[in-house]
C-alpha cells in the first residue's frame, strides 16, 4: 500500500516514513503543500497523511483541490491544531479523520487500517490462493490455520505473486515492481531467489499442496498447484 506523507517538520516527516515502512507500507514524503498537491493529484496512492501548516500551500488547499479534481483518496490530517473549529474545518474541507499531534503511533496504524477498511470498498483487500489468504489491511498472512510470520520483503513478493495469481513472474519484474530497481547494473537474481526459497519454505513446506512454483530459467508463479 502505497502512503503519500505531506509533513514540513523534518525530524516528523524522517520517523513518519521510517515507522510506516517498518510496517511494510511504501512511503513517499513531501515537505511543501504544491509538491504534496502535485503528487498527490498526479500519481495514485492508497493514503494520504496531510499537515494543515505547510509552505506555499496549506493543508486545507490541497485538501479542498483534491476533492474537487475528484480525488477520494483517504486523507487523515496531521497538525497541532486542537481547536474543535479547526477539526470542524478540516472534516468539512473533506477529510476523513483528525489526529492531534503529538499522538501515538499505534493509534496512527489504527486510524490508517480502519479508514482504508471504510473508504477503499470497491478495492480487494484480501487476496488468497487455496487456503492461504492474506489480509492487505491488517497484514496478516494465514494458510489453513496456520499464522504465517512473513517479513516485510516476504509479504511484499506473496502480495505480487498472489495478484498475478496463475501467471508467470519473472525475476525482472520482481526487480521493477517489489524491490523498485528497475535499472540496477547489476541483477538481483540470485537476492530474488533467496527470498523466493526463504518464503516457499514459510507458504509450502507444512502443506501437502505446493503453490510457489519455479519456471526454470524464466521466473515464478503462484497457483493451487498438486501434491
Amino acid at each position: 500500500m502505497r502512503i503519500l506523507v505531506v509533513e514540513d517538520e523534518l525530524k516528523v516527516a524522517r520517523a513518519l516514513k521510517e515507522g510506516l515502512e517498518g510496517e511494510g507500507y511504501e512511503v513517499a514524503t513531501t515537505r511543501t503543500g504544491e509538491e504534496g498537491f502535485f503528487l498527490a493529484s498526479s500519481q495514485t496512492f492508497d493514503f494520504v497523511l496531510l499537515d494543515l501548516m505547510l509552505p506555499h500551500k496549506d493543508g486545507i488547499e490541497i485538501l479542498r483541490a483534491l476533492r474537487r479534481c475528484g480525488r477520494n483518496t483517504p486523507v487523515l490530517i496531521l497538525t497541532a491544531r486542537d481547536a474543535i473549529e479547526d477539526r470542524v474545518l478540516g472534516l468539512d474541507s473533506g477529510a476523513d479523520d483528525y489526529l492531534v499531534k503529538p499522538f501515538a503511533f499505534p493509534e496512527l496504524l489504527a486510524r490508517i487500517r480502519a479508514l482504508v477498511r471504510r473508504g477503499r470498498p470497491d478495492h480487494v483487500l484480501r487476496l488468497n490462493a487455496g487456503d492461504l489468504d492474506l489480509d492487505l489491511v491488517t497484514r496478516h498472512v494465514t494458510r489453513g490455520k496456520q499464522v504465517l510470520d512473513l517479513t516485510a520483503r516476504e509479504f511484499e513478493l506473496l502480495e505480487f505473486l498472489l495478484r498475478n495469481k496463475g501467471r508467470l513472474v519473472s525475476r525482472e519484474m520482481l526487480a521493477r515492481d517489489v524491490w523498485k530497481e528497475p535499472s540496477r547494473a547489476t541483477p538481483l537474481d540470485n537476492l530474488i531467489d533467496v527470498h523466493i526459497a526463504r518464503l516457499r519454505k514459510k507458504v509450502d513446506q507444512d502443506f501437502g499442496v505446493k503453490l510457489i512454483q519455479t519456471v526454470r530459467g524464466v521466473g515464478f508463479t503462484l497457483r493451487e498447484g498438486l501434491p
